[in-house]
């Protein structure tokens, strides 16, 4: 089984919850059969801050079984490098040599801006890259980044998005109600291309849609 992780805040909520289900036995994960990837990785070490996998580290996989975890990071090499050989691993482990590897579960989160994974609204052309991975660059800060592509996404069995906070709230109303505007924003295109779409938003992030929501 193959999932891939995002960063940000609301995926630590998540991992929490995670590492919480792992006390008791009856809600236990088998991990040695999950190989863990990660949708995007900001360019830095993985002891710094910014770090997805520090983040994923110290909320989850600190928590489990090192020995038993079968864990692909994104290592901190130059961009267009690290690109390259992750979609190499990725290739070997999966055992998809051509195309795009069909991941099990991919968990995302989305920004203010509509940006989901790091396909940023100014990079709209990796939705239809046939690269698995890119380089990119945040469009405010400049920090480097390799993110998942749009097409590598959508050949996941299933993709979630976990958003929390208000900031989002419209973002989201649009994008779900498919308002014309909701074309400029990466999250929209990877909702609306995929048929197995699960959203998770706190009270804060579904104020606009309450009418649409169940549970």
């Amino acid at each position: 089984m193959h999932i891939a992780f995002s960063g940000g805040t609301t995926p630590a909520l998540f991992f929490d919850s995670l590492a919480r289900q792992e006390e008791d036995p009856a809600t236990r994960t088998d991990w040695n059969r999950i190989h863990i990837w990660w949708v995007d990785e900001r360019c830095v070490p993985h002891d710094h801050p910014d770090s997805n996998y520090r983040l994923t580290h110290n909320h989850l996989l600190c928590l489990l079984n090192p020995g038993h975890l079968h864990v692909h990071p994104i290592l901190n090499n130059p961009p267009d490098e690290e690109c390259k050989r992750y979609t190499d691993e990725m290739r070997t482990i999966t055992a998809t040599p051509e195309g795009f590897p069909e991941f099990d579960h991919i968990f995302l989160g989305m920004g203010e801006d509509g940006h989901t994974a790091s396909i940023f609204p100014d990079r709209m052309d990796l939705l239809s890259t046939d690269a698995l991975f890119a380089a990119v660059t945040h469009p405010v800060t400049g920090q480097s980044r390799v993110t998942m592509t749009g097409k590598t996404i959508l050949s996941a069995k299933r993709v979630s998005f976990l958003i929390t906070g208000a900031s989002k709230a419209s973002v989201i109303k649009k994008i779900l109600l498919h308002e014309e505007e909701a074309v400029k924003y990466p999250a929209f295109h990877i909702a609306a291309g995929h048929t197995d779409i699960d959203w998770y938003l706190d009270e804060s992030a579904a104020l606009l849609i309450k009418h649409l929501c169940h549970g």
